[in-house]
């Protein structure tokens, strides 16, 4: 009500100066509440909002555990592939691949001394001095000598690995979207440290009600408005549904994959729309305030053009009211930004400011002409 009664007053002003000012002066923008045109439980049909986020996200976690003892970026910022991110303290992996060296050392001298005892008891057994059985025992000690060879150096290698996993580094161009872990923390192997949005594609990610899940289906084509380009109309492909619904929201999530280029300046976060033809069949309604009647009982609403920041009339077909909503059967769509209050004080062709409920602009605003005339108004 608040929001109405401050339209109420922003209107009245306008019109006084409008009447009293500079007939030649430019005409100046008054703000207007606007709304688009809702099923009958307050969400348009085939319309949901949802956010930009990229086609490709990681969580960045170490494969092993350790305290973090270097970070190297923070949330929101932009890094290269390979990249170091963070890093864990090594001196437990330094003292275990000592011990590991050693140990390699060891079985290394015991394959030497294995070896030479083979040599020579295949001499002695040549010359029949020693039995078959015993050059057999000589054979798998050097055997066993070899395996310990090669289990240590497979040690060495997994804890020279280990050390190398101490380091997290990024694998793809891309902006680190949270950050979960801090310089002193104890993590443990596939603890999430980093959130990684990665370069390239994006995507809208939204919330498909249960009730109209199965009227989508993948591959369905869509259109996206961009918040901070509201009016532009970009084309999407419904490239994934979840296939289950959330066990709290009970919605599906979807991702809504863009087919063009994303313009610059969308960010990741932002918010967006998708409008969808499928369920559409559902009754369209709008605030008792919106609707205006002319002399002969025809009712016409006031439609913001997004191209020109100007009110035109259109026509509507309406049903029986409602207590603070009506029925519209014809006239507009879900994409229309309506007018909800004041439209007797309105005229066609002003120039306005389209703001929501919240008082945000919901359209980029369009200077008007200077000494342009003033259409025409009564509609």
């Amino acid at each position: 009500m608040k929001i109405v009664r401050w339209m109420g007053i922003a209107l009245g002003m306008a019109v006084l100066s409008a009447c009293s000012g500079d007939k030649d002066a430019p005409e100046a923008a008054v703000p207007v509440l606007v709304v688009h045109p809702a099923g009958v439980s307050g969400q348009a049909p085939g319309v949901y909002p949802g956010e930009i986020r990229a086609r490709q996200e990681s969580t960045l976690s170490f494969r092993v555990g350790g305290e973090l003892v270097a970070r190297a970026v923070d949330a929101g910022q932009h890094v290269r592939r390979g990249q170091l991110l963070a890093e864990l303290d090594v001196a437990d992996f330094a003292l275990q691949a000592r011990a590991s060296k050693a140990q390699l050392a060891a079985a290394q001298a015991d394959l030497v001394r294995a070896r030479d005892d083979h040599r020579r008891y295949e001499t002695l057994a040549a010359q029949q001095l020693v039995s078959r059985s015993t050059l057999d025992q000589q054979t798998a000690a050097l055997k066993a000598a070899q395996g310990q060879v090669d289990a240590a150096r497979a040690n060495l290698d997994v804890l020279d690995n280990q050390a190398g996993y101490a380091q997290l580094h990024a694998p793809a161009d891309g902006v680190i979207t949270h950050r979960e872990a801090e310089v002193g923390q104890v993590v443990s192997a596939g603890q999430a440290v980093f959130e990684l949005a990665a370069d390239g594609a994006r995507e809208v990610l939204i919330a498909l009600p249960e009730a109209t899940i199965g009227d989508h289906a993948v591959g369905e084509a869509v259109q996206v408005e961009l918040w901070n380009r509201a009016g532009r109309m970009l084309p999407g492909t419904l490239r994934e549904i979840a296939g289950a619904a959330d066990a709290q929201t009970r919605t599906y999530a979807a991702r809504v994959s863009l087919d063009d280029a994303v313009p610059d300046g969308v960010e990741l976060g932002q918010s967006a729309r998708v409008y969808s033809r499928a369920g559409r069949n559902g009754t369209l309604q709008l605030p008792l305030a919106a609707v205006q009647r002319g002399d002969d009982g025809s009712a016409s609403v006031w439609v913001v053009e997004p191209a020109s920041s100007r009110l035109k009339a259109v026509p509507v077909t309406v049903g029986a009211y409602g207590s603070d909503a009506v029925p519209v059967h014809t006239g507009v769509s879900v994409t229309d930004w309506v007018v909800a209050a004041g439209g007797h004080l309105l005229r066609s062709g002003q120039p306005v400011v389209a703001v929501d409920r919240q008082n945000r602009p919901v359209l980029k605003p369009v200077a008007a002409a200077a000494g342009s005339a003033a259409p025409k108004g009564g509609e």
